[in-house]
C-alpha cells in the first residue's frame, strides 16, 4: 500500500490473526495519526480488514494474505518500532536506535522540512547514525528468534530510517530525485516481500496513478522520472505484471486544500473537455473496464492525452488549469478502471460536517 510501514504492520497483524493484534479493525484502523488519516482510516478499510482476517483464519502461516505499507515517510514511528522491539529482545542494544533518535529529535516538527533545512547546513546531519543502525540491526538479526516477520519488520524499519533521511536531505532541493528516493524506496520494499514471502509469492500494489502507471507514457519521464510500476514492468515483465488504473468523470472526493490541511468532503467537477475521463464518458453513461491492448491505434498512441490526477491536496475550482497528466493511456495501463460517478470514501476520524455511516452502507460493515 501506498501508505507507512508501522500503521499497515499493525493491520497485517490484525489479519492475520497474530495474538494481541486488536480486537477489532477499527481500532487497529483508528491508530493512523499521520495525515493524511482518512486515505486508509476509513469504513472501506475496516470491511476490506475484516474480510481479509476471515480469509486468513484458517490458513497456515505461509498462505495467508498480508498488508503492508510500501513509504518511506515514517522516520520517527520506524525508529521508535526498531526501539520498541530491542526493549523486549536485546535491549542491550536499545542506545543505538536511541542515538539516532536523539540526533533527529530537534527536527521533528514539519514532516521532515526541517531537517532537511538543518542539512543545508550540516549536510547529511544524521546520516551516519541511521546507517550504523541498519548495519547493527542487520548483524543482529540472526540472533533474534520472535516470529519471522517481526524480525523482518524490525530491518525493514531500519531501511526505512535511512531512505526517510535521504529523502528528507534532499526534499528542499525538490525536483525528481526526491520523487525517485521514494519510489525506489517502494520498489525495493516490494522486491524484500516477494523473497520474503518465497519463490512463487504475488503482491497487489494499491497506490495512485503516478505511482502505478508506468511514468515514461507520461511527462514525468521527460523530467527524469521514474516509478514503482516502470520498476516492476523493467524487471518482471516476464512474470505478467499487470499496471491498472482507476479514473472517474464526477463525484465527490475527500480531500485538504494543502498539505496538512483539515479533510473536507469536496464536489468534484465533470472532467477536462478533450480529457480521458470525459472520452470514456462520452462513450456511453455507467462504468466501464477498457482492456488497453484494444486501444493501440494511431489517436491514443501518437496523443498524450490529459488524465486527471486527484491526490490528498485539491482544489476543485483550480482543476481546468492543471490537474491533468499527459498520458498515452495504452503505454501507461494494461487495463483502466472507469467509474463514472464515486463518492467520497466515509473516514474513521470524523469529518467536522460528517454524518454517521449510513445503514445502506455497500459493505456492510
Amino acid at each position: 500500500m501506498e501508505g507507512d510501514w508501522p500503521d499497515c504492520y499493525r493491520i497485517n497483524r490484525f489479519v492475520k490473526n497474530y495474538a494481541d493484534a486488536g480486537e477489532n479493525a477499527r481500532t487497529v484502523l483508528e491508530s493512523f495519526k499521520r495525515w493524511p488519516t482518512w486515505m486508509w482510516a476509513n469504513w472501506e478499510m475496516v470491511a476490506l480488514s475484516e474480510w481479509l482476517r476471515e480469509h486468513n483464519r484458517h490458513l497456515p502461516n505461509n498462505k495467508k494474505a498480508g498488508f503492508y505499507g510500501l513509504d518511506v515517510y515514517s522516520l520517527w514511528e520506524s525508529m521508535e518500532a526498531i526501539q520498541q522491539y530491542l526493549e523486549r529482545v536485546d535491549p542491550a542494544s536499545v542506545k543505538i536506535v536511541r542515538e539516532a533518535l536523539n540526533c533527529f529529535e530537534p527536527y521533528r516538527k514539519g514532516e521532515g522540512q526541517e531537517y532537511a533545512r538543518a542539512c543545508m547546513f550540516v549536510p547529511e546531519l544524521c546520516r551516519p547514525e541511521v546507517a550504523y543502525l541498519l548495519a547493527q540491526i542487520r548483524k543482529r538479526l540472526p540472533q533474534y528468534n520472535t516470529d519471522h516477520e517481526n524480525v523482518f519488520s524490525a530491518e525493514q524499519n531500519a531501511l526505512i530510517a535511512v531512505n526517510a533521511e535521504k529523502y528528507y536531505n534532499a526534499m528542499l532541493l525538490g525536483g525528481p530525485h526526491t520523487w525517485n528516493i521514494r519510489d525506489e524506496h517502494m520498489a525495493d520494499t516490494l522486491e524484500r516481500l516477494l523473497k520474503f514471502h518465497g519463490d512463487n509469492s504475488k503482491a497487489i500494489v494499491w497506490a495512485h496513478n503516478t505511482h502505478v502507471g508506468d511514468a515514461r507514457a507520461t511527462d514525468m519521464s521527460a523530467e527524469g522520472m521514474f516509478n514503482i510500476g516502470e520498476l516492476a514492468r523493467v524487471k518482471h515483465h516476464e512474470k505478467g505484471v499487470a499496471l491498472i488504473g482507476f479514473g472517474s468523470y464526477q463525484g465527490s472526493v475527500i480531500a485538504g486544500r494543502q498539505w496538512g490541511a483539515r479533510m473536507q468532503c469536496m464536489d468534484m467537477p465533470a472532467a477536462r473537455k478533450g480529457s480521458w475521463e470525459y472520452l470514456a464518458h462520452r462513450t456511453g453513461s455507467g462504468n466501464k473496464l477498457f482492456i488497453t491492448e484494444d486501444l493501440v491505434d494511431d489517436v491514443f498512441m501518437e496523443h498524450h492525452i490529459g488524465h486527471r490526477a486527484i491526490g490528498v491536496v485539491y482544489n476543485p475550482e483550480y482543476e481546468q488549469y492543471g490537474n491533468y497528466v499527459p498520458t498515452i493511456i495504452p503505454l501507461r495501463y494494461d487495463a483502466f478502471v472507469f467509474i463514472d460517478q464515486t463518492h467520497a470514501l466515509y473516514p474513521l476520524h470524523v469529518l467536522p460536517d460528517a454524518k454517521e455511516v449510513p445503514e445502506t452502507y455497500p459493505f456492510g460493515v
